[in-house]
Parts: C-alpha cells; sequence; structure tokens
C-alpha cells in the first residue's frame, strides 16, 4: 500500500507522495512513486501511483519508452486531458495484457494521479481510476488523493482550499502523510514532495524528506502538540 496526494490551488500544484511497497510483513521495499516528464519552458507532467506495482511499473516504462514515438505520447499531444488519456489508455493496456496470464485472484489494478501544465493551459490535476476512466479536479475540492487516503482526509477536508498558498498545501500535505505513517505502516519514509509554480513548467523545486529530516519532525511534534493542546481546552460534555 501507499499514500499520495496531489493539489490544485489558486498559485499552482502540490504532489506528495511515501515510496512503501509491501506484499506482506516480510517483503518491505522502497520504491519511488513520483514520476515527472518535462520539455524544459513548455510542459511539465507529474505522475503519482498507487496500486500493483508490477501494473505501476509497467505502465510508466511505456509512457517514457514511447515518447519518441509516432504514436500519442506525453511529450506530443496538446493537453492534460489528452494526458491523463494516454495514461488510462496504458494502464488499461497492462491490466489486460499481464491479467490473462494468471489464473489467480491477484489485483492488478493502479490508480494515478495526473497533473502538470502545458503552455497554453491553466494548471490541471487529473484522477486516473483501474479502468482508465478518470476525473479533474476542481477548485470546489482542489485535491485528489490515492492509496491509504483515510488516515490523511480530515485535516485536508478542514484546512485545504483553492486559495490555500503553496507554502500551507505543502504544510498540509506533510501533515496529512504524517498522520498516515502514525497510524499505518504500510505507508513510509522516504516521501517525495514536489512544488509546482504556475508557469514554471521546471521540477526543481523537488524535495527528498526521510528519517533524518528535521524539519519533517519538528511539524509533525508540533502538529501532535497542537491537537493535544485543543483537545484539553475542549469542554467537558454535560449529560
Amino acid at each position: 500500500m501507499t499514500y499520495c496526494v496531489a493539489m490544485r490551488l489558486e498559485q499552482g500544484l502540490v504532489f506528495a507522495a511515501d515510496s512503501r511497497t509491501n506484499a506482506g510483513v516480510d517483503q518491505i521495499a522502497t520504491f519511488r512513486k513520483l514520476h515527472t516528464f518535462q520539455v524544459s519552458g513548455e510542459r511539465l507532467v507529474v505522475l503519482l501511483s498507487a496500486g500493483n506495482l508490477a501494473t505501476t511499473q509497467s505502465v510508466v516504462s511505456l509512457l517514457r519508452m514511447r515518447l519518441d514515438s509516432d504514436r500519442p505520447n506525453l511529450n506530443g499531444v496538446g493537453s492534460l486531458y489528452d494526458v491523463a488519456a494516454i495514461v488510462g489508455a496504458t494502464s488499461r493496456e497492462v491490466r489486460q495484457r499481464d491479467a490473462g496470464q494468471t489464473q489467480g485472484s491477484v489485483d492488478f489494478g493502479s490508480s494515478f494521479i495526473v497533473g502538470g501544465q502545458i503552455r497554453g493551459e491553466a494548471p490541471r490535476l487529473f484522477l486516473v481510476y483501474p479502468e482508465g476512466n478518470f476525473i479533474e479536479c476542481t477548485a470546489d475540492t482542489p485535491y485528489f488523493q490515492i492509496g491509504e487516503t483515510k488516515y490523511g482526509k480530515p485535516i485536508i477536508d478542514r484546512v485545504v482550499e483553492y486559495r490555500t498558498s503553496l507554502d500551507d498545501g505543502i504544510k498540509c500535505a506533510l501533515l496529512s502523510i504524517d498522520s498516515t505513517l502514525r497510524s499505518n505502516l504500510s505507508v513510509g519514509l522516504p516521501l517525495d514532495i514536489l512544488k509546482y509554480p504556475r508557469d514554471s513548467f521546471d521540477d526543481h523545486l523537488h524535495y527528498d524528506v526521510d528519517e533524518h529530516h528535521e524539519g519533517f519532525r519538528a511539524l509533525g511534534e508540533a502538529w501532535s502538540q497542537a491537537l493535544r493542546g485543543a483537545f484539553q481546552a475542549m469542554p467537558d460534555m454535560q449529560w
């Protein structure tokens, strides 16, 4: 299992993902879930993945292999909608190919968050389902999650809105992941964090957060103390 979250805010986009993959308590490994596709000064596409690791790796590999081909690819299409459609079609292709080779109960499904910006468009964000269809993020609900979503959702629902700053969006995403780390062992460090300011067409604001990152540890502890303080300040129930 994994946990990824992305936000489409007025100032740009925020992406955050853990890197833990497990197939049981004795098969824990680290695999990055955040992938970028960039044409300098013209487009940046960011892909977050969750689900069957073999499927997600095959999808990402095919997307990269086809960048210079004659078929529609992430570097050639004119909109993020078309990018999401290619990711969905590639996911269906891999799932149909691999699922036909086994009679077991293996779940080959994977979900993707696809975001970024192509020159001539505003930043956009899509959620691609295992079936290959997808939806687009709106200002009313400016974020998507995939993977182990339930532990980190409450803080986002309470804090994030379209006009939230990118820095506050990153802070909220980190606290959302911190909440998940504390409650679910299938999500783990290191984290990939990417801050994308609108119209930058660049992925240089890409940060790695591991167990030695003092800022992340301080943020989590400050949040825990604030929650404990708020809880103690709540009035007792009158029965």
